[in-house]
């Protein structure tokens, strides 16, 4: 791991540039004894290769200028995180009690000369990610876990590159799911009068000829909140919040949300250093200049009473609550809480009890260098919202303009998916990614255990690798007294079903739609979807050196997404062949 450590630091720090890969994987023979063919994309694109190459390099150079200093805007400055000894001396003042780490002081260290070189330093933090292994289905032939529609992991992922910092990409940074399902994918829209719409595919695996790739994916439907939206801006302003790609950053996000409100909308402001602070409370939504001003008003100093402001903005939240409408929070902070309950626990235990008026917590992340990642993705998922991380002035845009809706209105909540396999059709699967989403089977049914939630016309997507029974894949089993296999599985040909259970926003019994998945459902060849999907989950196991990565390699993942129709159209697929490209050299 550490030689792996040492050579992603090594890509960051290299030049930008580009380069051509091998062509579409071979065909070949399983150990099953099926003749498997090869693995192209359907949608391939019509434009030359100069075309798409060209593309590539234009958009990622443009994604990559936003992360250049401007002293007249916020965006983020390149190079290693340097600490601001402002803010530092203005931490160390303020009063010890209220202090449980300071952002600017480390014990036993000294703070910097203010004549001296800027500091390096990280204490980021991410919760642990074990990496799902295969499962025998004859003694776990369920596979439980809750939706997840966050993106954070890409977008950090994405600032590392271009931000060139310096302190490598970790494994429990990289969550595969939230980097497959940064892509929005061409699942039909649902039947009227239906929430979600469902697709599975099935389809040889592109790093794997014994195995078999399944993708299920839902959309959502697509809604308004007819009767109006009450947003909290929840805002740190503590000391730590001081740098161009922290507050600066919120503040250019939340002015770019207002100009989608409406007078049917109601908009406050609450902001938490040392204390919390209401800097606006019940505002129309089409009051722009009123609450700009507000926003443009916001300084950073002080310590980070987070506590305090997460209660104080759920008050707000109920004094303005809009039955039938959309409650709901945006949180925008680094993480780095140090007053009042600060640990992952506690918080868990605060949303939880505050979630229960209705209101909806979703966290929107900013900053480098001593990022809380595991606090922001608790609090999101425990305060029934969604958790986005802001690297630069475009991602706000995608957050909060064009994908306004489906970030601010919850169609679903507490969404779960099961597979259940089959035992006399398959032996073995493996859940790639959703390590810190999974349930125990008999929560799928219990409605009282939370699930994901999922917005407007939202999609999500699923990739599990599947291993047959005639497939001589090894999975590991175990001897059973009783017998491995229900009755009728044997003279059934379905090999799984997808099943997803959800809840309306307002209402506390979940419904219920299942999916089956039969031999018949096999296709040779992946659509331009599932090869994106399965390019972007290969991309992420080769980041982490993932023991399941196969045959996965740089090159050829490249050539195959680089020819799918829709990187001539789409600026964040064409982009992620330009990070690609920064990686893999």
């Amino acid at each position: 791991m550490k030689k792996r450590m040492i050579m992603i630091m090594t890509i960051l720090s290299m030049c930008v540039g580009a380069f051509t890969g091998c062509g579409t994987a071979e065909g070949g023979v399983g150990s099953n004894g099926h003749a498997r063919p090869a693995v192209t994309a359907g949608g391939v694109s019509k434009a030359s290769d100069k075309e798409i190459e060209k593309r590539i390099k234009k958009i990622g150079e443009a994604y990559d200028g936003l992360y250049s200093y401007d002293g007249d805007k916020y965006k983020s400055a390149r190079g290693g995180l340097q600490t601001n000894t402002a803010v530092m001396t203005e931490a160390v003042a303020c009063e010890e009690a209220e202090m449980d780490m300071s952002y600017a002081a480390v014990p036993g260290v000294a703070l910097p000369d203010p004549d001296m070189a800027p500091v390096d330093w990280n204490t980021e933090n991410y919760n642990a990610v074990k990496e799902s292994g295969f499962v025998s289905v004859a003694t776990q032939p369920f596979s439980t876990f809750g939706a997840d529609v966050d993106t954070a992991s890409y977008s950090n992922f994405r600032r590392r590159v271009f931000e060139n910092d310096g302190f490598g990409i970790s494994d429990e940074a990289i969550r595969i799911e939230e980097m497959i399902n940064y892509f929005d994918y061409d699942y039909p829209e649902p039947a009227d009068g239906e929430k979600f719409s469902t697709t599975t595919v099935l389809t040889p695996c592109p790093w794997n000829a014994d195995t078999y790739l399944l993708k299920a994916g839902i959309r959502a439907e697509e809604v308004t909140a007819d009767k109006g939206s009450n947003i909290v801006f929840l805002i740190d302003t503590s000391g730590s919040m001081f740098d161009n790609n922290k507050l600066p950053l919120a503040q250019e996000a939340f002015k770019t949300l207002q100009e989608q409100l409406t007078d049917k909308d109601t908009v406050s402001i609450v902001t938490y250093a040392g204390t919390s602070e209401v800097a606006l409370e019940g505002a129309s939504g089409d009051e722009h200049k009123k609450i700009v001003q507000a926003i443009d008003d916001l300084e950073a100093g002080g310590s980070t009473n987070g506590e305090g402001g997460i209660k104080k903005a759920y008050e707000i939240a109920e004094k303005y609550f809009i039955e039938g409408g959309n409650n709901r929070i945006l949180l925008a902070t680094d993480g780095d809480l140090n007053v009042g309950v600060s640990s992952e626990a506690g918080l868990i235990q605060l949303v939880e009890e505050e979630r229960e008026s209705g209101v909806f917590l979703s966290c929107l992340g900013f900053g480098s260098g001593n990022y809380q990642d595991d606090k922001m993705e608790a609090l999101a998922d425990h305060g029934n919202g969604n958790y986005s991380f802001i690297d630069c002035s475009r991602e706000a845009e995608r957050v909060l303009k064009d994908e306004f809706e489906s970030t601010l209105f919850t169609v679903a909540k507490d969404v779960k998916f099961q597979v259940e396999f089959n035992p006399a059709q398959v032996k073995g699967y493996r859940l790639i990614g959703y390590e810190n989403r999974k349930m125990a089977a008999e929560d799928f049914a219990d409605d009282t255990k939370d699930g994901g939630e999922v917005g407007s016309g939202q999609t999500v997507t699923v990739l599990y690798e599947v291993v047959t029974a005639d497939s001589a894949y090894e999975i590991p089993e175990v001897e059973s007294k009783y017998g491995n296999g229900s009755e009728g599985a044997t003279d059934s040909d379905e090999l799984l079903t997808v099943s997803i259970r959800y809840k309306e926003p307002d209402e506390d019994t979940s419904k219920l739609i299942n999916c089956a998945v039969t031999k018949d459902s096999i296709v040779d060849t992946m659509d331009e979807d599932t090869s994106w999907a399965a390019g972007v989950a290969q991309f992420g196991m080769l980041l982490r050196d993932s023991d399941y990565k196969g045959t996965s390699d740089y090159a050829e993942i490249r050539e195959r997404l680089k020819n799918t129709s829709k990187v001539m159209t789409d600026d964040f697929r064409a982009e992620f062949i330009y990070i690609m490209d920064q990686v893999e050299k």
